[in-house]
């Protein structure tokens, strides 16, 4: 018998990190530098829950079904169980994460969003009202973390990265104390070289500071 409170990441090295997997009813991000293994953690989760539905929205349009073919023999089953969403601006993604309260069903495993920073990144550049920005960041937040309740899912979402002006060995997660409160579960991928790290920067009941190597292979993630 499996966890029935949380849903396997889909890869040994993250599943060990956590325990067992997402939490359900709880907001997961795991943030990093562009070629962390982000959207490689998302595409193992999508890979590895074919028996329920999965709602993946898309905003960098990084998701990839030659790679998802890499890393499962099961894409077949894995394509028929995905509902993909590609919002192209930030308005966009504010109506198809509100979109999901009446798309989620008890037939969904998880919801991932990658990456929630990207067309907020965009949004806030070109606009004076970053407030306001920031205000409907927060409501796009509050709607996941409801819709994780209600149905009792794990939402997973993938967050980028900016460097500290004053400590250049300082990164900055995009959104700071906006996600930083939103989520109950905090990863930080780092990246050196051919290899990365996973830790936990934040957790209901696992110690903070918990870490995993791992490697991107042709398959998927492989631990070191």
């Amino acid at each position: 018998m499996g966890d029935e409170t949380r849903i396997s990441t889909g890869t040994d090295a993250i599943d060990w990190l956590l325990e067992g997997g997402y939490e359900n009813e709880v907001l997961t991000t795991i943030y990093g530098p562009a070629g962390s293994g982000k959207t490689n953690i998302c595409l193992a989760c999508v890979a590895s829950n074919s028996d329920k539905k999965v709602i993946y929205i898309d905003t960098e349009g990084s998701f990839s079904v030659s790679r998802l073919k890499q890393i499962t023999d099961d894409h077949k089953e894995v394509f028929e169980n995905i509902i993909i969403l590609r919002p192209t601006d930030f308005n966009e993604q504010k109506k198809v994460v509100d979109k999901l309260k009446s798309l989620v069903t008890s037939k969904i495993g998880i919801i991932i969003v990658d990456s929630i920073a990207m067309l907020y990144r965009l949004e806030v550049g070109k606009t004076k009202e970053v407030q306001k920005v920031n205000k409907e960041l927060g409501v796009q937040l509050a709607t996941l973390i409801q819709v994780a309740r209600k149905y009792k899912v794990p939402v997973l979402i993938t967050n980028q990265v900016y460097a500290d002006f004053e400590d250049k060995n300082k990164i900055n997660m995009v959104g700071g104390d906006i996600l930083r409160y939103a989520s109950k579960c905090l990863i930080e991928l780092q990246r050196n070289n051919g290899e990365r790290k996973a830790i936990l920067r934040k957790h209901r009941s696992l110690p903070e500071g918990k870490e995993v190597s791992f490697k991107i292979t042709d398959t998927g993630l492989e631990e070191i």
